[in-house]
């Protein structure tokens, strides 16, 4: 029983995201501004912090935020990295390969976040952006993070929040929220403490974390 709902659960993310990427995108943007209260800029600017020499990033998606992402480190870092780029949807990993094309330093795969085929403590970074709460097991991704990145290194993610603040732009996330969740792009969003008490429950230690909008966006680090 368990295999049939876990094939079913992958089936349905399949589909879920079998949209050209290039609404992907477009889709993807209305989702944070209404969904997330938060825009591109902040977005990139966190996740560009957290880009070390050998970087995982759990999906993906199409490449279009992690490509801005990358430009960015490289310009304040003035470092490539070699970067591993996952995700499950093939859809949207046709968008990645012919957005990275050519590039070296990129290897993407096809692989679902809660079973990775990569070695332990192999990663110094590694960023789940605008996907955590899209997965129908974070704790196995979690958990998966923990085991590949290693001792002493960073994990950046943001997870969507319960619709907070005025009244009026919780109704409108709470729309969105409920939209994504019929489509099969949405699982559920997190309560603060239970999305903190799930990292910290795998081993994480806290290294920074903050509320913008309905988003906990947040750094931890493997123990040394």
């Amino acid at each position: 029983m368990t295999d049939t709902i876990g094939q079913n659960v992958k089936k349905n993310t399949a589909e879920a995201y079998a949209s050209p990427s290039w609404w992907y995108d477009i889709r993807g943007c209305f989702i944070l501004l209404i969904s997330y209260r938060d825009t591109p800029l902040p977005v990139i600017a966190f996740f560009a912090r957290n880009l070390g020499a050998r970087h995982l990033e759990i999906a993906i998606g199409s490449g279009t935020l992690f490509e801005l992402i990358l430009k960015r480190s490289i310009r304040r870092n003035k470092m490539i990295p070699h970067v591993v780029g996952i995700d499950y949807a093939p859809m949207m990993l046709a968008g990645a390969r012919k957005r990275f094309a050519g590039n070296p330093n990129i290897t993407l795969q096809q692989a679902d976040a809660t079973n990775l085929d990569l070695a332990d403590n192999s990663f110094d970074t590694v960023n789940i952006a605008n996907a955590l709460h899209t997965i129908h097991n974070p704790d196995a991704v979690l958990r998966e993070i923990y085991r590949v990145l290693k001792p002493g290194k960073t994990m950046a993610a943001n997870a969507l929040l319960h619709p907070r603040g005025p009244r009026l732009l919780r109704q409108w996330a709470e729309r969105v929220n409920a939209w994504g969740k019929r489509k099969g792009i949405l699982v559920d969003s997190f309560e603060l403490e239970d999305i903190r008490n799930r990292i910290q429950q795998v081993g994480f230690t806290i290294a920074e974390e903050y509320v913008r909008g309905n988003t906990y966006n947040v750094i931890v680090r493997k123990p040394a």
